[in-house]
């Protein structure tokens, strides 16, 4: 029984942090921050994005780290086709505008901005904390509409597929889109 419990207490964290926050239909939180684009710092409004079209805003654990150099180098492969589509891509950590500007001339190949959220308040509002590291911003992936409802979510800290995922979904809702949004 004992074995069983401590098990239990080991997994229950894992099965709590595979749920994202705001799901399909929820209101996305809005924010302004630093941003980094090509080694160039400015202020990201998602407000502002989201008038322009939808936006794709991922959330990775720490820049320069194998996986989200991975991860960062496919959306930067990919922007044309997230562009295509109207979407703005934001990538969003708890590193340092300095490491970020950095980050974004290398791995994001300067085709689209990383936002730094050293204070966790945009992580904390989309649930993007690490459960078992709360350092960092656990690997999750949101399309927002313009009208600023989420349509969909994907959470896995596995790097390889947040660009497939969300893509196809941006490419679901482009044409399945209300004239109104």
């Amino acid at each position: 029984m004992r074995k069983m419990l401590a098990l239990l207490t080991l997994l229950l964290p894992l099965a709590m942090s595979a749920r994202a926050a705001l799901d399909v239909g929820d209101a996305a939180p809005n924010f302004t921050t630093a941003a980094a684009l090509n080694g160039k710092v400015f202020q990201f409004s998602l407000a502002e994005s989201l008038a322009k079209g939808p936006v794709v805003l991922y959330f990775f654990p720490a820049a320069f780290s194998v996986g989200c150099s991975a991860e960062a180098h496919e959306f930067a492969e990919a922007i044309d086709k997230f562009q295509a589509l109207g979407a703005t891509v934001i990538g969003v950590s708890g590193d340092d505008i300095d490491t970020l500007g950095k980050f974004s001339v290398q791995a994001c190949q300067g085709k689209f901005p990383v936002a730094s959220d050293s204070t966790q308040g945009i992580m904390k509002s989309y649930d993007a904390v690490m459960q078992l590291r709360p350092e960092y911003a656990n690997r999750l992936s949101y399309v927002i509409a313009p009208n600023g409802s989420v349509v969909y979510n994907y959470q896995s800290l596995n790097p390889s597929r947040h660009v497939e995922r969300t893509l196809a979904a941006l490419r679901d809702w482009s044409q399945a889109k209300p004239k109104s949004q």
